[in-house]
């Protein structure tokens, strides 16, 4: 059995490097026509071009993981039974979940490495992408920056940094700003509790502040307000962060984001977000156990094998994501439960599998 083990599964890891390069190598080809013109537009070189869309790769891996892991575990059992491997095993006593099973470990180890990658190689690839995509080459300078939980912002004079709860809502937490002086040291520093922005009179309002300034003599004047209205270089409306700045973090990036939410509203977004990518990296199983058995019912039904189980196994990606994209929408918006929206698609998508699996044992 360990010979046949390993024979199943290099025949899965096989079929999935190859279905890995087709797709990804059609999905850059059509993202180059679409994108290449940008990069002559900008004036910037080839080299440039080749590093973007080769930083570019893992992320279109990600994307494609479910149906990879499922396209590859159908065309595996495909070959078999083409070549009457697979009539041959069962002859021989061997039980279909035997057959199957390293078809699902291979698919298991496939969904790992992806959380691995997740964790620590996607967020520094979506980073460089992100650099050369919208500053160098369409020349979007990014205003401020978010690390754990805080935003940071440089003005023209000094540096703001604060916790922004609800981005919806000019309110900050723990807001600081530092301005420089001629020898570019600290020449004075602002710190509050809160922060908040009066439209009326454009100025802003701190709570619980304190303002230290330097004085002549070298030392610093330290002065303690309740409250306090200041004007200050920049208006909350500079602080916009690139939208594109959430899809550099990892995994862990998006469960601390969760912490960082007051409202319930912000907490139910962050749950769904962190719920959700979990969620999609561990579709690639259930599809995977419900493609096998329709493989299997087409060559019954049909006399075929992948004429008709790999558009079967498409379609059925397809769905699943229509559905699975549609329940992430309804938890990030409130009305479901990020938990049922992250596990209904797979309890519903391997249990059908399951129990089709055992039917076709018997």
């Amino acid at each position: 059995m360990k010979l046949l083990n390993r024979y199943i599964l290099s025949q899965y890891i096989r079929q999935f490097v190859t279905v890995a390069v087709a797709l990804t190598a059609l999905y850059l080809l059509v993202d180059f026509i679409e994108k290449f013109d940008n990069f002559t537009q900008a004036g910037k070189s080839l080299s440039l071009a080749l590093k973007y869309f080769s930083f570019n790769i893992p992320f279109i891996v990600d994307q494609l993981g479910p149906v990879l892991i499922l396209l590859s575990g159908v065309i595996s059992l495909g070959l078999l039974n083409h070549n009457n491997e697979l009539r041959a095993l069962k002859a021989g006593g061997i039980p279909l979940k035997l057959i199957v099973r390293p078809l699902l470990w291979g698919g298991l180890a496939c969904t790992l490495i992806a959380i691995c990658a997740a964790q620590w190689l996607l967020p520094h690839t979506i980073s460089s992408t992100n650099e050369i995509w919208y500053e160098q080459v369409q020349g979007k300078v990014p205003l401020g920056i978010f690390r754990n939980g805080r935003y940071y912002f440089k003005g023209k004079e000094g540096f703001y940094s604060f916790e922004w709860p609800n981005p919806k809502v000019y309110a900050f937490k723990n807001f600081s700003y530092s301005r420089w002086n001629q020898a570019f040291g600290v020449g004075a520093l602002v710190a509050a509790k809160w922060a908040s922005w009066n439209e009326e009179i454009k100025r802003w309002e701190l709570g619980e502040a304190q303002m230290q300034e330097e004085r002549p003599d070298g030392g610093f004047r330290i002065v303690n307000m309740p409250t306090w209205q200041v004007q200050l270089p920049e208006s909350p409306g500079d602080f916009l962060i690139p939208l594109n700045e959430s899809a550099e973090l990892s995994l862990t990036g998006l469960y601390r984001e969760i912490s960082h939410k007051e409202s319930d509203e912000q907490k139910a977004k962050a749950w769904a977000d962190f719920l959700g990518r979990i969620s999609y990296l561990f579709l690639g199983m259930p599809l995977l156990l419900l493609g096998l058995p329709i493989l299997m019912l087409a060559c019954q039904r049909w006399g075929r094998d992948l004429s008709v189980a790999i558009p079967a196994s498409c379609g059925l990606a397809f769905v699943a994501w229509g559905i699975w994209g549609a329940m992430q929408s309804m938890a990030g918006a409130g009305y479901l439960n990020p938990i049922v929206a992250a596990v209904a698609v797979h309890i519903l998508f391997a249990s059908l599998g399951i129990w089709l699996l055992r039917r076709q044992d018997q």
